[in-house]
């Protein structure tokens, strides 16, 4: 691990022409730029479609097993990104776990408020239990708000008295929209990336008349009993470092099976960036285990009460 890594890439993001908070539409132009700035790896295909109506982008990498799939939900704020955006990141991912990542492209705010996106994952994950697909071969993961989403969406399943996916894995999940936690003030200068008030802005523009306490919205709020096994990553040098701690706090407390991973002194999503920070490198590989090791768990489980 090297400590000018982390410098060379906290130097980077400090002067990186994004302001999360700012214009939408100049927002949305610039972050796109820059996730698409580095092409992806020549052995990946993109493919774009629809699960339950919503727009999806299947992301493959070689050798990769067809039967098993890895929906992700990108970050941005809820206001900003895609599911192309996404691509590199979820290629990563695919190619570690070996399994197929379906982006989905959920409707953004101010557009389409709360609950927009978390009503977009679960019709997603429906379509995909529709065609056939056992929820024990299905993982989830997400970056930052699709991080969030990816925890609230596993909560709206449980409403809606759906399966639950063999896992979930979230990068930097921004998880309280009140912005409340400890280290959105502690961490503030030590982020190079984020800020409070941009936060607070798209916050505004998500949830529109509700408020930020709503569990859906807030998934730190909310009874997560029930959900399955949850690995949770986080650098210390980010103002939602608390955002994670407190939901692997309310994870274990509702007997959720939960692991919190702290990364000293990285930023925000630090994973998108592996080909230049060793311990991006290394928590790719800690989820990708983790998220195998939880479909073999799943399988086992399954077969054993086919048999009984």
């Amino acid at each position: 691990m090297s400590g000018q890594q982390r410098r060379d890439l906290d130097e980077m993001l400090r002067h990186a022409p994004l302001d999360v908070g700012g214009d939408i539409a100049e927002a949305r132009a610039v972050f796109h730029g820059m996730m698409t700035s580095i092409p992806l790896p020549p052995d990946v295909t993109t493919t774009s479609g629809r699960l339950g109506g919503v727009p999806v982008v299947t992301v493959e990498t070689p050798g990769g097993d067809p039967s098993d799939v890895v929906l992700y939900f990108h970050g941005g704020a809820y206001a900003i990104g895609s599911a192309a955006d996404a691509a590199g990141l979820a290629a990563d991912v695919s190619r570690r776990v070996g399994a197929r990542a379906v982006c989905v492209d959920y409707r953004l705010a101010p557009e389409n408020p709360f609950p927009a996106a978390v009503d977009d994952a679960v019709a997603a994950y429906r379509a995909l239990l529709d065609r056939g697909i056992p929820a024990a071969r299905i993982a989830f993961v997400g970056e930052s708000a699709g991080g969030g989403l990816t925890v609230a969406t596993l909560v709206a399943l449980k409403a809606a008295g759906l399966p639950q996916p063999s896992s979930a894995a979230v990068f930097s999940p921004w998880a309280d929209l009140t912005v409340s936690g400890a280290s959105a003030t502690s961490k503030a200068d030590l982020d190079p990336a984020l800020t409070p008030q941009a936060l607070r802005t798209r916050a505004r523009d998500y949830l529109g008349t509700t408020p930020g306490t709503e569990p859906l919205a807030s998934p730190v709020l909310a009874d997560l009993t029930g959900l399955p096994p949850l690995l949770i990553q986080v650098g210390s040098h980010e103002i939602l470092l608390d955002d994670a701690v407190r939901l692997a706090a309310r994870a274990a407390a509702d007997d959720v099976r939960v692991e919190l991973q702290v990364w000293p002194q990285v930023p925000h999503v630090f994973q998108s960036f592996a080909v230049m920070l060793d311990e991006a490198d290394e928590a790719l590989e800690s989820a990708a285990a983790f998220t195998r090791a939880q479909w073999t768990a799943a399988r086992t489980l399954a077969e054993a009460a086919l048999n009984i």
